[in-house]
């Protein structure tokens, strides 16, 4: 057997037993499917973009998008993420972002979440400037609201999983004047 398919079979487990739990129960044997993937070390986010507007100077808000990476052999559709992210344990920005249009990332594959906009920058414009050199953000707390084992966004097995954490996820900033 290839690692590849049994790597995919392993990290699948927690997703089927969650989906046969029943409704409102998203734990398996006192753990959360979130704190299991951490465990698993399996990052969700592939990168974040952020991009400062004029705007972002009086409302300390900024827009965003990120790539969402899908290691299980099932479609996942993505329909809300709450996060914060930061770095050294302060948090520079935070969100709750339910999509318009869920997104949907096909199984072993990545997709863009398109850019969203009301990300709040608790430590302000100018508290936030240092952390642009350094490239990354961690995710110190994520709850992703998915569908699993969706058919082209439709339909699918809900699911939230709570607590994702992530380290050093590369990050690129832009500064849009237009």
């Amino acid at each position: 057997m290839r690692f590849g398919t049994l790597f995919a079979s392993v990290v699948s487990i927690p997703f089927l037993f969650a989906a046969a739990a029943p409704a409102g129960s998203e734990t398996i044997g006192g753990l959360t499917i979130g704190s299991i993937i951490n465990v698993l070390g399996i990052g969700i986010v592939q990168d974040v973009n952020v991009i400062t507007t004029l705007e972002t100077f009086t409302t300390n808000q900024v827009e965003v998008n990120f790539d969402a990476k899908n290691p299980l052999p099932f479609e996942l559709t993505i329909d809300r993420v709450v996060s914060s992210a930061g770095l050294n344990d302060t948090v520079y920005a935070t969100f709750d972002h339910t999509f318009s249009t869920p997104f949907i990332v096909k199984p072993s594959g990545t997709a863009n979440s398109g850019t969203f906009g009301n990300v709040s920058l608790p430590q302000g414009v100018e508290g936030s400037l240092s952390i642009i050199p350094v490239g990354v953000l961690d995710l110190s707390k994520t709850d992703v609201f998915v569908r699993a084992a969706t058919i082209n966004g439709k339909l699918g097995l809900p699911l939230q999983i709570d607590g994702l954490k992530q380290s050093s996820v590369p990050t690129t900033y832009t500064l849009d004047l237009s």
